[in-house]
């Protein structure tokens, strides 16, 4: 499948894909285990999309692991998504600065323990220097939290009302360093985008798979990609001015 993906061109490649890895829990269910079975399992998915980006030409990989509608589940399930996230903090930098991986953590981090927070900056800041595969994690993130907070910026910047345009507005969302994603990939079988990026995905190209997340790996990766590049990305004009262009 990667050979016929090089053959259609590295522009046809998405710059930036976008995942909700859903399906963890009803992964383990499915197999009578605990529902965290399927979070740890999940992470190796992870490890496995990572490297499938890094080996396709994806620049930027960005990964939905806790929203900040997550809170409302079991108490046990979501200390143990913490101490998951803990874990893969401490365990991962040194495998990112050998692979050129910049880690961005986004969200609202201030719900999250002191020492959660100081992994967080300690991992950003000891990759942040590497140039290949940006890869964002976002955790209590929410998309319209998102919009608020860059509206909030704004306002305490001095902005006035008339001077607002989309242009500044994107440039204080938490992911202004980054393009919007080309496609969106969602796991697990449900349809929807569960306020993620809600602004930054306005022209995305969805993809929808039945696969859990902790059995998606390079060839399910392949197969979103494939469907990309059928598809036409017109952003408002016609297909004969797309064609034209």
């Amino acid at each position: 499948m990667i050979e016929k993906l090089k053959k259609a061109g590295e522009a046809s490649v998405p710059k930036h894909i976008a995942i909700i890895m859903d399906g963890n829990g009803r992964w383990a269910t499915k197999r009578f285990l605990p529902r965290f079975a399927g979070h740890a399992k999940g992470v190796k998915s992870v490890h496995r999309v990572v490297e499938a980006c890094v080996n396709r030409g994806v620049q930027y990989l960005t990964l939905f692991a806790f929203s900040s509608e997550n809170w409302k589940r079991p108490e046990e399930e979501v200390s143990l998504l913490m101490q998951l996230f803990r874990k893969v903090l401490v365990n991962e930098i040194r495998k990112m600065n050998e692979n050129n991986i910049r880690l961005k953590v986004i969200g609202d981090l201030s719900r999250f323990d002191k020492d959660l927070q100081a992994l967080v900056d300690l991992a950003e800041s000891q990759t942040a220097s590497n140039n290949g595969l940006t890869l964002t994690i976002c955790a209590n993130y929410g998309g319209r939290w998102d919009m608020a907070n860059a509206c909030r910026r704004l306002m305490n910047e001095g902005y006035r009302t008339e001077d607002i345009t989309e242009e500044l507005l994107s440039s204080r969302l938490a992911m202004a360093y980054a393009p919007d994603p080309d496609m969106l990939i969602r796991t697990g079988g449900e349809a929807r985008i569960s306020n993620f990026l809600l602004w930054q995905a306005a022209y995305s190209e969805f993809y929808f798979t039945e696969t859990y997340w902790p059995d998606f790996d390079g060839d399910a990766l392949d197969e979103a990609i494939a469907s990309f590049q059928k598809r036409e990305r017109r952003f408002g004009k016609t297909s004969e001015q797309v064609k034209a262009s």
